[in-house]
């Protein structure tokens, strides 16, 4: 049996179900369950504060990205678990408007895929009896959404509970927890979301700060009794590695890499050498080097002086494959130029020449058909991922590495590069589409 468990969502970003979801992974982890930790969506920064909460992975869940056998092995993995806890993206019905592997990415199919009930986080400020209708919307806008109950955050005083609480029961909705208004239980953030949980001054002591404020003003008991899941038949096999020795760089630049990857890859025989770019660390020997997305832009001066590491990539470079993503991908370029204007010469195993001085957003989901084979693909495969940063291409000048079109099929621009064994991409890859 996949573990029972809930999905925490909220009518919107911003109301606060970061903060309810690791207090509630730590403050069950503190009462001897075993936690599993899952994130529904393409989000790669908030898995490692789940980790941090419930000292176990956390793994996305994206039904845009992954087909059913992939999301059905993913779970299956934490079959230890006494209970799975899952965070969902943005609004609980945010999803894109065309079908991607197995649906359209929202966290409520992830939901109704797994059976388990939403807890919806529910910002009272600014209104009381209200917030009952825009909860009892959410309950009823998808029929077999399983729901067990709301959290209400923001509560202003013993009066706005009263009156927040009296519309949740004559709306028939469960009220699991109260949680007053504080201010310094907010997470820092920057440009792309939340600081990576590496960087937080002092993540422990704010997880532990959570814990108590959750157990103090839910009932733990009452979430726990609502978790329940079902059990789908069909579990699949995970991505497959793209190399069998990959050096993976790992540091406060270089560390959105996807958490079932790595999962996939280990699982599946391959050796991963963590280095640290940042640390000047020589490449490690291997078949591939991979450098994921993360913050380079933060970091452009130390990786430029990176003299060791420079050097021995552009040596691995010459013989062997090396691939990088979003930030990655920025650092294998010629020039990347930082919010100041400055500008810092990077690896020059490819061509790109990104620019955060001028601005602009990218964010959605990719689907990438190869126009070469590379790591381990054939040229025509079709890969998909997800792509978020605020960099600028000013110059791409290489062969172009995929063709790449957003969620609805409509082309983008950024397609990615491949020069002799070196290769990148702004997608983060999610998983291979076989249909």
């Amino acid at each position: 049996m996949l573990p029972n468990g809930i999905l925490i969502s909220a009518p919107s970003s911003g109301t606060g179900k970061t903060t309810v979801m690791l207090g509630l992974l730590r403050a069950f982890s503190d009462m001897g369950l075993r936690v599993q930790p899952f994130k529904s969506g393409p989000d790669y920064i908030d898995p490692a504060f789940h980790h941090a909460a419930a000292r176990k992975a956390s793994f996305n869940l994206d039904s845009w990205g992954m087909d059913e056998a992939l999301m059905n092995k993913i779970v299956a993995e934490g079959e230890d678990a006494d209970i799975a806890i899952t965070e969902g993206s943005m609004g609980l019905y945010d999803g894109v408007a065309t079908k991607g592997a197995s649906g359209f990415g929202s966290s409520a199919e992830t939901a109704v895929r797994f059976g388990w009930p939403v807890i919806l986080v529910v910002d009272v400020s600014g209104q009381a009896q209200s917030a009952a209708a825009t909860a009892l919307g959410f309950m009823n806008y998808m029929p077999d959404l399983p729901f067990g109950g709301v959290i209400l955050n923001r509560v202003a005083s013993p009066r706005h509970e009263r009156l927040a609480r009296l519309g949740m029961e004559q709306a028939g909705i469960k009220v699991l927890g109260m949680l007053p208004r504080r201010g310094d239980l907010a997470l820092p953030e920057r440009h792309l979301g939340l600081i990576q949980a590496i960087e937080h001054p002092d993540l422990e002591q704010a997880i532990s700060n959570y814990a108590s404020f959750l157990s103090e003003h839910v009932d733990l008991e009452a979430i726990r009794a609502v978790a329940q899941g079902t059990n789908p038949p069909k579990v699949g096999r995970l991505v497959r590695p793209p190399a069998q020795r990959i050096a993976l760089a790992r540091d406060a630049a270089f560390s959105f890499t996807y958490p079932h990857l790595l999962k996939a890859w280990r699982t599946e025989g391959a050796e991963i050498l963590p280095f640290s770019p940042l640390n000047d660390d020589l490449v490690p020997d291997a078949d591939l080097v991979w450098l994921p997305g993360g913050y380079p832009e933060l970091h452009a001066g130390t990786l430029a002086g990176a003299n060791k590491f420079l050097t021995s990539l552009r040596e691995h470079a010459a013989t062997k494959p090396v691939h990088g993503e979003c930030g990655g991908y920025m650092a294998l370029g010629t020039t990347l130029i930082d919010k100041e204007g400055v500008a810092h010469k990077m690896a020059g195993l490819l061509g790109v020449v990104t620019s955060y001085e001028k601005r602009k957003f990218h964010l959605g989901y990719r689907q990438a058909v190869l126009q070469e084979a590379v790591l381990g693909y054939q040229r025509g495969s079709r890969l998909r991922g997800h792509e978020f940063h605020y960099s600028t291409i000013l110059e791409e000048p290489d062969a172009p590495l995929a063709q790449v079109t957003d969620a609805d099929g409509n082309l983008v621009s950024e397609t990615g590069s491949l020069r002799g064994h070196v290769s990148g991409t702004f997608f983060h890859m999610i998983s291979e589409a076989t249909e």
